[in-house]
């Protein structure tokens, strides 16, 4: 499984002081932290700056890799910061993401055109949240079509259903699962990775209930996922799901995760 690290963010209060501040010793820490735990992308964001994200996003990207040798994930809702970034990035960065939103998919379309980038097919548009299957086939749809068509590769697809709290409609949950297994069996090749921390969105005990979901998401055939990677559990639910779902040849994965004592229950 493709592994994001969530949290250089800077909607968390002390990912946000340090931007600030730019404190590049505490950002590199987080992000060394991540990639050491099995992050493969790390994500950067500075959305809540909005005068000065272009600004901050770059300075995240070039003191992430600084110190990790591992490409970033760019997470802006600026498709400007995200160009910004991308001139500076060493390696093939992930778009985080475009949507059938008209102004955001005409914004990144080209940036994406014709690239080696990883990107993020987030399943929204103009009309809104999707909350059926159907909803978000038609969008991931014409998302995957015009990448295809834009020439970016197939492997380098990752269909994000968008996940919604279950606590404001018991049906959130399922349909998504059932989306993931759509999107997977319909376009060959597509990945599909998720946020998935909204599924606990108002409900105590979020953790718990986010490990859950992710095994759940994993055996309908989520590959690839924007978690925390110091949270042991969440890591280790990863892996024993993979192992049990034949995703992991000989359970190697598991097998090394248990002698490194990377597990935790």
């Amino acid at each position: 499984m493709l592994i994001v690290g969530e949290l250089i963010n800077a909607s968390r209060k002390s990912i946000a002081e340090a931007i600030e501040k730019e404190d590049a010793a505490a950002i590199q820490k987080v992000a060394a932290d991540q990639h050491e735990n099995g992050a493969d992308y790390i994500d950067v964001n500075a959305g809540v700056f909005v005068v000065k994200e272009v600004e901050y996003l770059k300075w995240q990207d070039s003191t992430v890799q600084a110190v990790v040798d591992a490409p970033c994930s760019i997470d802006s809702p600026d498709p400007k910061a995200i160009d910004a970034a991308l001139q500076l990035h060493k390696g093939t960065a992930m778009i985080n993401s475009i949507s059938l939103e008209k102004e955001r998919y005409e914004s990144l379309m080209p940036l994406v055109a014709g690239t080696d980038l990883k990107v993020v097919a987030l399943c929204m548009s103009d009309e809104g949240m999707p909350e059926t299957v159907d909803d978000r086939m038609k969008i991931a749809d014409k998302l995957v079509n015009g990448l295809l068509q834009n020439n970016v590769a197939v492997e380098n697809i990752y269909v994000d259903p968008l996940v919604q709290p279950v606590a404001t409609n018991k049906e959130f949950g399922i349909e998504f699962l059932k989306a993931i297994e759509k999107i997977v069996t319909t376009f060959e090749g597509i990945h599909t990775l998720c946020g998935l921390s909204n599924i606990s969105f108002g409900l105590p005990e979020r953790k718990f209930l986010n490990q859950t979901f992710m095994v759940m998401a994993i055996a309908r055939g989520l590959d690839g996922a924007i978690v925390n990677p110091l949270d042991k559990k969440m890591m280790a639910n990863i892996i024993a799901a993979e192992a049990l779902m034949g995703k992991d040849e000989y359970c190697a994965n598991y097998l090394t995760a248990y002698r490194e004592k990377k597990f935790e229950f």
